[in-house]
């Protein structure tokens, strides 16, 4: 009996230990699985508001690059034109 004592009360006290160390490491995994997809979530809402951010800046600097293309040709033609016009005068040219 006085040998088996030591052992007896060495798993006693472990027993319980060993079992709390597994509840606590189901526990971490938990936590950490969780904050993982947290984190997953706010990073892909993230680069999708990034997305569509530079979508829309992308497009609005097309639409102003397109508008001003079209605005130098207009202004490009119209000097054509004049130059034209004034290359069939006769006389003097105007001031």
């Amino acid at each position: 009996m006085k040998y088996l004592k030591p052992p007896v009360v060495l798993l006693l006290v472990l027993g319980p230990l060993v079992f709390s160390c597994a509840e606590m490491k189901q526990a971490g995994r938990d936590i950490g699985h969780a904050t993982r997809d947290v984190t997953k979530k706010i990073g892909h809402g993230t680069r999708d508001v990034t997305r569509k951010i530079g979508h829309g800046t992308r497009d609005a600097v097309k639409t102003v690059g397109h508008g001003t293309r079209d605005a130098v040709k207009e202004v490009g033609s119209k000097m054509s034109d004049a130059e034209t016009s004034d290359s069939n005068r006769t006389g003097p040219p105007s001031k």
